[in-house]
């Protein structure tokens, strides 16, 4: 078997292993491939392996030799499942693997909102306290998150895990998912409207689909608290951006916390790059070295039961 990786950097930048996938095969390996490298690089491969890189008809109508292509990755939008289907390639996802990871970053990028750790040690190493007359300041106020609500929009494995993280900090969860029918204990079920007119803190946890394209939108954020923060570590065309800046701009909320955009890299002129009190980091939640030796370790796992003739995480 012909084994080619497209871009493997993302998963293993150098401190994983690719070994027991070249135990399987023919293994090569490319960092990155840009869209007019893809089908000369893959033409020849049996099986390939791709995070971001796309593999749509144009291109899968080029690759005849292609029996099964492994997305390292649990959205698998950038295969083209249909023609995938037509000419007989089985495709397999991963599931699962970042749940803890993202759910972290979420609370990590909800401290920093609050706590504003790297605003104030920032201002440190530049020397704010050393000329400061005062043995305590603060630049932007500081919150206790015990008592405050947070709304989780979506309510899947990262949702809640979020809200288990959440809980322990003393944080009221309020839940919106269309398929669960009552609260609980640990969680309140509201509406949308309530869960944006309530919440101190919103999360977003829900897919990217015709429905939930820029659920957040001005509407949406005329009715959040001016007090509260929206966070973002699902995916970036969840929020109208310009709707967000324009809400940044004015104060109508405190702030927003994104590890996701619209466009990834972003331009250097995206509207929320420099916008006020919005924090960004690139998209970055998922890629602990525990969720990408988990990733590793079940796209080997899903190579190697497509060589035995049992395939599995099929998605087509």
């Amino acid at each position: 078997m012909n084994i080619v990786v497209l871009d493997g950097h993302a998963l293993n930048p150098g401190d994983l292993s690719w070994a027991p996938m070249e135990a399987m095969g023919n293994l090569t390996v490319y960092p990155r491939s840009n869209p007019e490298q893809i089908v000369n690089r893959a033409k020849s491969a049996q099986i390939a392996l791709t995070n971001k890189s796309l593999l749509l008809k144009k291109q899968l109508s080029q690759l005849p030799e292609l029996k099964f292509i492994g997305v390292m990755a649990t959205g698998y939008n950038i295969v083209d499942v249909e023609t995938a289907q037509e000419m007989g390639i089985k495709v397999s996802n991963v599931s699962g693997y970042s749940t803890d990871s993202v759910a972290q970053h979420t609370m990590a990028l909800i401290l920093e909102l609050s706590n504003r750790v790297g605003l104030h040690q920032k201002d440190v190493a530049q020397g704010g306290w050393s000329k400061s007359i005062d043995w305590s300041y603060w630049h932007k106020p500081l919150v206790e998150l015990a008592g405050k609500n947070l709304g989780i929009i979506g309510f899947g494995n990262i949702g809640q895990a979020t809200s288990k993280m959440a809980r322990a900090f003393g944080m009221k969860v309020l839940v919106y998912h269309p398929r669960i029918e009552d609260s609980t204990d640990d969680y309140q079920l509201v509406s949308l409207d309530e869960l944006f007119s309530l919440s101190d803190f919103i999360s977003l946890h829900v897919p990217l689909t015709g429905e939930t394209k820029h659920l957040v939108n001005h509407e949406r954020l005329k009715q959040m608290k001016v007090t509260a923060n929206l966070i973002n570590t699902s995916r970036g065309p969840l929020i109208n951006e310009a709707d967000l800046r324009w809400a940044l701009d004015h104060g109508e909320i405190a702030g927003a916390a994104l590890d996701v955009l619209s466009s990834e890299p972003p331009p250097a002129d995206h509207p929320l790059i420099g916008a006020p009190n919005c924090l960004i980091t690139p998209h970055q939640a998922w890629a602990s070295f525990e969720s990408r030796s988990r990733l590793m370790e079940e796209t080997v796992k899903n190579v190697k039961a497509f060589i035995k003739g049992q395939p599995r995480n099929v998605v087509v």
